[in-house]
């Protein structure tokens, strides 16, 4: 079976909770004792590798997690680092981490918690069908610490997928691609293993393998655009090109922030860095190190003229990185984000390469945005929380998401598809689509329920098709005054084109 995307290689890569970009004292300026600086991941289930990361800590006899549950099975890693494993029966709301030696002890500043995964649902529901080359998701919550799934090969034998062969792996969604020849063909129930041995039983799904017709491709995502090389710059061992998650740029240094599903992919497999070199110096090179110089991820940089750099074609460079190469240097990332730098190029783009199986029988779904938190955005009620723009284009930071240009003009193109859920509480719904000033919409009449544009997907959700162009004055305001998704009663869930 060929492996999709390694998006998540590490165990550690997968928390729900990050620590601010807010630098501390200087640790070479003098012995500053037993300490704890950070933990990582800072919500664990048992069994869950984890590092901590402090002073003093090459004397340190036992680790006491909250609960009272002492751990002295541990790795040291010099005087800074300690590899454990979280154990068994850590207390249910969490609290301080203690690390001790034989005459001093010190407590972490931020508290434990503990994870526990709850699967809520599947994309496909009992007795439908699904074919090899599919994708299947599952809902929840703490679903980073699912650990493997077991299906039937195409002799009923079982089959196990780890999580290196999801095709995305987040907290609240987790995706899989059915393989597409070894999947047995006939109604089974799968099985979902997580990390603190848990079990759940799939729905029982009747299972094909994929036509005779179809492809590998490669999708390209890209996740940030240099909007101003001119005025950014090049890099000249300069601090520029910083990048954190959203909400952890305590100094507002970062060029970028990405939200949490972004960051987990950018750190947990590889990513892109589109440059060209720079006017004026005689050649380039790339350093990947974290925002406090203080770790990079290879001890060699990049240089002109590497195997590892992809000339374009264009006059543009590409280079992969994977940062899950060096686990120590991931860790360090939480509290002193992403910094690219070097010498002599400019990074013009951030983006994702996915090999992607497409059938060709029928079309496919391209995803560019996700409501990843459906409770927290809330349901629309003639509100304006679901705004959309073009990158640099939002400037009083009230959009819900921004589009690179080769996105937003395929959005005010042609077609794209809205996929919904009615919202609880409402007795139907409608939806508009209109500016973000409310000036003008793109139909006179609203989509209601009922409405043959609605299609039911036959798992809860709906999608409705949205073809802009039919009205261009209402296309003319839209950059300056953005795309907003309003109406009354529903959940946007998704935005996505039909290709």
């Amino acid at each position: 079976m060929k492996k999709i995307v390694k998006y998540i290689a590490l165990a550690v890569v997968l928390t729900g909770a990050f620590s601010a970009c807010i630098k501390e004292k200087d640790p070479t300026a003098a012995d500053m004792g037993l300490g704890i600086k950070t933990f990582f991941p800072t919500k664990v289930v048992a069994g869950q590798p984890m590092t901590i990361n402090g002073n003093g800590l090459a004397d340190v006899t036992e680790i006491v997690f909250p609960g009272d549950v002492t751990v002295t099975n541990f790795q040291l890693v010099g005087g800074e680092m300690i590899r454990v494993n979280a154990p068994q029966g850590i207390a249910a709301e969490g609290g301080k981490l203690v690390i001790r030696t034989a005459d001093d002890e010190a407590v972490s500043s931020a508290d434990l918690t503990l994870g526990h995964t709850v699967i809520s649902g599947y994309s496909k529901q009992e007795g439908e069908s699904i074919q090899g080359g599919e994708e299947l998701k599952i809902y929840g919550k703490d679903l980073e610490f699912i650990s493997g799934i077991e299906l039937m090969d195409a002799d009923g034998n079982p089959m196990l997928l780890d999580d290196t062969m999801f095709y995305r792996k987040g907290t609240s969604v987790v995706s899989i691609l059915i393989p597409k020849k070894t999947i047995y063909d006939g109604t089974f129930v799968g099985k979902v293993f997580t990390v603190d041995s848990q079990e759940f039983d799939m729905p029982s799904l009747k299972y094909s393998p994929a036509a005779q017709g179809g492809h590998w491709e490669t999708v390209k995502t890209v996740v940030w655009t240099n909007e101003d090389p001119a005025g950014n710059g090049a890099i000249n061992w300069s601090g520029t090109y910083r990048f954190a998650l959203e909400g952890h740029d305590g100094n507002n240094e970062c060029i970028a922030t990405f939200g949490q599903e972004v960051w987990e992919k950018l750190i947990g497999g590889p990513f892109h860095i589109k440059f060209v070199p720079a006017e004026g110096f005689d050649s380039y090179q790339i350093r990947i190190c974290n925002g406090w110089w203080t770790e990079q991820w290879m001890a060699d940089d990049i240089m002109a003229g590497s195997e590892a750099i992809v000339d374009n074609g264009d006059g543009t460079f590409s280079v992969e990185v994977d940062v899950t190469s060096n686990p120590d240097f991931v860790a360090t990332l939480e509290e002193k984000h992403l910094l690219i730098t070097g010498n002599g190029f400019i990074p013009l783009e951030l983006y994702f390469e996915e090999e992607v199986f497409v059938n060709d029988d029928g079309p496919k779904e391209v995803d560019i945005w996700k409501n990843e938190d459906v409770t927290g955005n809330g349901a629309i009620s003639w509100s304006g929380t679901y705004r959309f723009a073009l990158e640099g284009h939002d400037g009083n930071n009230e959009c819900i998401a921004t589009f690179p240009q080769e996105v937003w003009e395929k959005l005010i193109g042609g077609p794209f598809h809205i996929q919904f859920v009615p919202a609880e509480g409402f007795d139907s719904y409608q939806i508009r689509i209109c500016n973000g000033w409310w000036t003008e919409q793109w139909m006179a009449d609203d989509i209601m329920a009922g409405s043959e544009a609605i299609v039911d997907n036959g798992d809860g959700t709906f999608s409705v098709a949205v073809d802009v162009t039919s009205n261009p004055d209402f296309v003319a305001t839209l950059e300056e005054k953005h795309l907003l998704i309003t109406g009354n009663g529903f959940i946007p869930l998704r935005l996505y084109f039909v290709e």
